[in-house]
């Protein structure tokens, strides 16, 4: 004869089996607590129509206008799963893959899939750029970012911790926003 038991039921058994031994079992924060998913959005207003602000994005294989990015190369252009490869200043590269594209909404989301903690200190990166409008004609563009920190257990290095994670993601976007800002407003 087989027996089987839910999850609960076990969890409960081993509970009273250790609770009848003496034994306690403390569960909250001070178990074994991982990194918290963190989450940086950062936007700046473009004096141009949304229109001019998506022709300057919406090309997945082209993020030139990103400052350390000196070559982009790419496979499937804008088709959901197209990936490219971002090489930046020093030669390091970066990885991503599209994962959602809609030129309807002026937006589109991807993920990093391969990347040096110690070039960008995260880990499952993902991030969305999104153009909408903004008052006058004008047009908000904002970059929004979620990801682990670059260690992935209790007690990272400060290079690699969740305030370095942060901090990297947010310099990053505001210097592509102020640079895609420039550029648009130049005509450039």
């Amino acid at each position: 004869m087989r027996v089987t038991i839910g999850r609960r039921t076990a969890v409960a058994a081993a509970l009273a089996v250790m609770a009848a031994a003496g034994l306690t079992a403390t569960f909250g924060p001070a178990g074994a607590h991982g990194p918290t998913r963190q989450k940086v959005r950062e936007s700046i207003e473009i004096n141009a129509p949304q229109d001019k602000v998506w022709a300057a994005i919406r090309n997945f294989q082209d993020m030139s206008w990103l400052p350390p990015v000196t070559k982009t190369t790419g496979e499937k252009g804008n088709e959901v799963g197209a990936t490219r490869t971002l090489t930046l200043q020093g030669g390091a590269t970066v990885e991503e893959e599209l994962y959602k594209y809609e030129p309807d909404m002026l937006s589109y989301s991807y993920r990093i899939t391969k990347v040096d903690v110690k070039v960008l200190p995260v880990t499952n990166y993902s991030s969305t750029l999104t153009v909408s409008p903004a008052s006058d004609g004008k047009s908000k563009l904002e970059w929004a970012g979620a990801f682990y920190r670059g260690f992935p257990n209790n007690d990272p290095p400060p290079e690699l911790n969740d305030e370095a994670a942060k901090s990297a993601v947010s310099g990053l976007y505001k210097s592509g926003l102020e640079a895609l800002k420039k550029k648009i407003e130049s005509g450039s």
